[in-house]
């Protein structure tokens, strides 16, 4: 924007866009780690507001790394926190280990908090841990094949060749989709699904929502089938 925005330029704007929507539940456990305390923040609020049971855990490599800490100290015990080089490291396998079916989970933090949380939650019903990452997870994937997309609002048909995304494809052949991280993270270039089977590689559908196979986020997902037919 600092590069290329100039006064008076107009510009097509879309309403905020969320993948990590905070809901009314029984009661939350929620989870932060260094800067991922952001998001948090304002759902212990929330929570607080509405008179909900609820509990924070939030760990960080020291104390002085960890900002809001001043402001969390004004809700007393439901704040634990956890500098590393004093205190030690969230004991996530210990806080998880009993599944509490009214409870929902709510985290974010880096791959390692995330990943070890998954792992500690693995028992928990779907659907009850909420998280944000801060980068798409490292994956081994299968070797990519060629495959094309039909465009069904433009009558266009694009090759997508190994190793370069739906995305690219579209933008190499003329053809403009909404478009922000560009790594399965923001949601921005959701797609509807017309024909076809999607190998989902983002990092914000559910099991479930996988599974229906009518939506995909094209700037990292591709495809299992020969074909793909888009609304685009």
């Amino acid at each position: 924007m600092h590069a290329f925005l100039r006064p008076g330029q107009p510009l097509l704007l879309k309403g905020p866009r969320s993948n990590f929507g905070f809901r009314r539940a029984g009661s939350y456990l929620f989870i932060a780690g260094g800067i991922g305390i952001t998001p948090i923040l304002p759902m212990v609020r929330q929570a607080q507001s509405w008179g909900a049971d609820w509990q924070l855990l939030y760990g960080g490599h020291t104390a002085d790394s960890m900002p809001f800490l001043e402001e969390l100290r004004e809700y007393g015990p439901r704040v634990r926190v956890f500098p590393a080089d004093t205190v030690g490291r969230i004991p996530l396998t210990e806080v998880v280990a009993q599944v509490r079916p009214e409870l929902e989970i709510f985290a974010c933090g880096p791959e390692s908090l995330i990943s070890a949380l998954n792992e500690a939650t693995a028992h928990w019903p779907a659907g009850s841990v909420h998280v944000e990452r801060f980068k798409s997870r490292p994956r081994v994937r299968s070797e990519d094949t060629p495959f094309e997309v039909v465009c069904a609002a433009s009558g266009r048909t694009v090759e997508v060749p190994a190793g370069r995304s739906i995305l690219n494809a579209l933008e190499e052949a003329g053809i403009r989709s909404a478009a922000s991280c560009r790594s399965g993270l923001c949601g921005s270039c959701d797609t509807a699904v017309l024909d076809g089977v999607p190998d989902h590689r983002d990092e914000i559908l559910s099991e479930s929502d996988r599974a229906a196979g009518d939506r995909m986020f094209i700037c990292v997902s591709r495809a299992r089938t020969p074909r793909l037919v888009l609304d685009l």
